[in-house]
């Protein structure tokens, strides 16, 4: 045999081999990739754009043709033409819906770059709530294991809507919450076991079940409350086209009839709100609007956000009482998902990659900023009109501390960088600590002296504290004024510092002046929270082109009066009845103006049956209780006048 013929041989051996192996290994790769859903679309359905069906029939050449898209789609970012960039991005995404990082930079285009080439706050809105929708309807269902697309989601509700980095911020923190107050309503009212966080949990816990135990079906609701089916036809009779229109005009006619210029408001809106209106204030369906709201928004939940309600149950359970309108709840929610779902992939290899420890600090963010702040007061019947500035005032929800301690072993476990026990410099710590000094000076400056020591000790005595800083166990352990000062230097320029000693200043005087029976520390309070805001804003009150009517790094009301007036209603909504007399007694007037109108709704009608009932006439009917304040008008043209001078000009509303 010569020499060529044993070469010849040879290479037929081989390529025999190649072939026997290639046929058992496609096999069990596509067996592989079929578990885990890495596959190609590979069918054309109807509607479909061209490009799709070609680049399926191009078969192996598909990845070329997608590259192509991919320069295309780039260059017409660039020349401006947004929606055809996006029109392209949809086709990719169809191509390559197995892929994560194809829905991960399609995302962040339209949240990020396009956004930013847009020239008012509503366009913006409009693109980063785009990327936000790409990723939870369409990225995340296609990829439900996948780390990386529920990090990037989460990160562009913490990042995006909840940082300062976006002129355009404010704008979408109200945006937020606008959605979602029309999505699930407004949160259960706050009471006084509000301040017990296992009952703030439990109350917050049974309101999510509410929707998780709603009918599957409109039938099952129809059968469960029959009423249903005639509140249907009267609400076809008023002309509602969609269950969005329902819930949107439900809560703004919920909100009129809340607020203290109802009457104002019910002149001014049209026949078709004047006709709904009417079959909500209905008694006949009073029995049937919640069956069928709980219904429609466990539906929209599922279905529009591809949310799963026993997880939102579970982290709230978890974490805290979540505030859905915040930002920080939905960046908590998809990251910690993502954790849950990829937990079962981990492995020795992956572990060392940085896709678990990036994602697990955006749940801690969340965190933090659910802390900073997670107690929300929101003015959602300004928000209805574009013509108007509605009040976003979040303020720390000290709930969460604990939620953040619990994280860190947890996340010490899955981390590849943060073993204590071989490192003595870790991120987690670093952040941990970071996390404590905020808290910490929170308690302090609100007069919870216990709560300030228990979390300096365990700072003190943190057994992964860093060692890279020696002098920081030396500044933790000095004498508090010596420690504060410390802290505060240079950092009230800082959004989430100034928010949180500015409320802890009014804690300070509602809890331990007003109800307290402590002038000295109501006054006290009250001088550090304005100086609080009054540095903030000196530092940081400027407008920009997007949004000139507020301030970009605003995140409390620019005028100190409204600041303390929002706060000290959501006060009084945490203490008892007779808590809440005592502390109105002892309030300024100006003060008692803003909560007059909360009062009247929440006790007016069951002090004045009391009363009523009371043959001895010792329980007094409401305006004995709450005399109605000198300032009320004063109040209300201030706010009124706050709201207008921060809105558009020129814009006119027909509320239809």
């Amino acid at each position: 045999m010569t020499r060529d013929s044993r070469i010849q041989l040879l290479a037929g051996v081989c390529l025999a081999a190649c072939l026997a192996a290639s046929t058992v290994l496609a096999v069990s790769l596509t067996a592989i990739a079929g578990r885990a859903k890495l596959t190609y679309t590979d069918r054309a359905e109807e509607g479909q754009p061209v490009e799709v069906s070609i680049g399926i029939a191009l078969g192996a050449f598909r990845g070329v043709f997608v590259n192509m898209l991919w320069i295309r789609a780039e260059e017409m970012k660039n020349e401006g033409k947004y929606y055809e960039a996006v029109q392209l991005a949809d086709m990719i995404t169809r191509l390559q819906p197995r892929f994560p990082r194809v829905w991960v930079f399609h995302a962040w285009n339209l949240a990020y770059n396009i956004s930013v080439g847009t020239n008012t706050k509503e366009e913006r809105w409009q693109w980063v709530n785009a990327g936000i929708d790409l990723l939870r309807r369409r990225g995340v269902p296609a990829n439900p294991n996948d780390l990386l697309i529920h990090k990037e989601l989460g990160w562009i509700f913490l990042h995006k809507i909840g940082g300062y980095t976006d002129d355009a911020n404010p704008h979408y923190k109200r945006m937020m919450a606008r959605e979602w107050t029309i999505v699930m309503g407004p949160p259960p009212e706050r009471s006084p076991d509000d301040r017990d966080r296992a009952k703030a949990i439990a109350r917050r816990v049974a309101w999510l079940e509410q929707f998780r135990d709603a009918p599957d079906s409109l039938d099952a609701v129809i059968a469960k409350e029959p009423g249903v089916e005639a509140l249907g036809r009267a609400l076809t009779g008023a002309g509602i086209e969609n269950t969005r229109e329902l819930l949107t005009r439900y809560e703004m006619w919920r909100a009129m009839q809340k607020s203290g210029q109802r009457e104002a408001w019910k002149r001014s809106a049209g026949p078709k709100t004047r006709a709904f209106g009417a079959v909500v204030d209905d008694p006949a369906y009073a029995k049937a609007w919640p069956a069928l709201l709980f219904f429609v928004r466990k539906q929209m939940l599922i279905h529009d956000y591809n949310m799963e309600i026993d997880r939102m149950i579970q982290y709230t359970k978890d974490v805290g009482p979540l505030d859905w309108r915040h930002y920080a709840a939905h960046a908590l929610y998809w990251t910690q998902k993502g954790v849950d779902s990829a937990y079962d992939r981990m492995t020795a290899e992956n572990r060392k990659d940085f896709d678990f420890i990036n994602t697990d600090r955006v749940v801690a963010q969340a965190c933090q900023e659910l802390f900073r702040t997670g107690d929300l007061y929101f003015d959602f019947l300004s928000s209805s009109f574009p013509d108007r500035h509605a009040i976003w005032n979040g303020i720390p929800n000290v709930h969460y501390v604990e939620a953040y301690q619990r994280m860190m072993d947890p996340m010490r476990r899955r981390s590849s960088v943060d073993d204590g026990g071989r490192r003595g410099t870790t991120p987690l710590s670093a952040g941990y600590e970071n996390f404590l000094r905020d808290a910490v000076c929170f308690y302090y400056a609100s007069g919870d002296m216990a709560n300030a020591e228990k979390w300096r000790t365990e700072m003190l005595t943190y057994k992964y504290v860093n060692l890279n800083d020696r002098e920081r166990r030396e500044i933790w352990a000095r004498s508090w004024d010596e420690f504060i000062e410390h802290e505060l230097v240079g950092e009230l320029e800082r959004p989430s510092v100034a928010i949180g000693q500015a409320a802890a200043g009014l804690i300070q005087a509602y809890a331990g002046g007003l109800l307290g029976g402590d002038r000295e520390r109501f006054l006290k309070g009250m001088e550090w929270a304005k100086m609080v805001h009054r540095k903030f804003f000196e530092a940081q009150h400027r407008v920009t082109i997007v949004d000139p009517t507020t301030p970009r790094m605003e995140q409390m009301p620019e005028d100190f009066q409204i600041l303390a007036g929002t706060q000290f209603v959501m006060f009084l909504s945490t203490v008892s009845l007779d808590d809440a007399e005592a502390v109105y007694d002892a309030a300024p007037d100006d003060l008692r103006a803003y909560a007059y109108d909360m009062l009247t709704e929440q006790y007016k009608e069951e002090l004045d049956k009391m009363a009523a009932a009371d043959p001895d006439k010792k329980v007094r009917p409401f305006d004995a209780t709450f005399p109605k304040p000198q300032s009320l008008d004063e109040v209300r043209a201030k706010m009124a006048a706050y709201i207008a001078r921060r809105s558009r000009p020129g814009v006119d509303i027909e509320r239809k």
